[in-house]
């Protein structure tokens, strides 16, 4: 291994480097050859690589109105206002909104909702399913085909719905497993 010190630089370049000759600004160099750059329009900038990932295309929902609908099927309306790389959220001002349905066949269906305060709400970025912004001239109206009720009225016909869902999917599972069918979930569910 050699020791070299700032002295031995001194006296030329190191030993495997080249010298390279002086460049001319603005002109060829001293072969006539055009210093790299010089003769070619300026190359676009590159934008970085972070600019490119989904949790960077957040930058542009900061400190707006949101709806996030989740993977266990809650919806979250709040201020969009901190993000991190994993598009964990932090929700100012959170309203779960809870939906019922209509019933298909009523004469005029309408379905019903009401909203639950939640304040400051933290979101775990692999919860989310799907998220868009709310438009404020319209926020303040119902939702199309819904109305405003009482959120006790709303949860419990929310239950009423979610256990008939529940019993039906398992009634269909059952039939699909007699017939040979096994869906994703069978192996886990006693077929009784």
């Amino acid at each position: 291994m050699e020791h070299l010190s700032i002295s031995d630089h001194q006296h030329g370049p190191p030993p495997g480097m080249m010298q390279q000759p002086p460049q001319h600004p603005g002109g060829p160099g001293p072969q006539g050859i055009m210093p790299p750059g010089l003769g070619r329009p300026p190359q676009p900038q590159q934008l970085p690589a972070q600019m490119f990932t989904t949790a960077a295309q957040l930058l542009d929902l900061t400190d707006k109105k949101l709806m996030i609908s989740l993977r266990d099927g809650r919806k979250l309306i709040g201020i969009l206002r901190s993000w991190d790389q994993f598009a964990n959220l932090v929700l100012q001002s959170t309203k779960e909104r809870i939906f019922v349905p209509p019933v298909l066949s009523e004469k005029e269906p309408t379905g019903l909702f009401a909203d639950i305060d939640r304040g400051t709400f933290i979101v775990r970025g692999e919860n989310v399913l799907l998220l868009g912004e709310i438009d404020l001239d319209k926020d303040d109206d119902a939702p199309p085909g819904y109305s405003l009720a009482e959120l006790k009225v709303v949860e419990d016909l929310a239950r009423k719905r979610k256990r008939e869902e529940k019993a039906r999917e398992k009634k269909k599972t059952r039939m699909l497993g007699k017939e040979g069918f096994e869906g994703e979930n069978l192996g886990e569910m006693p077929l009784l």
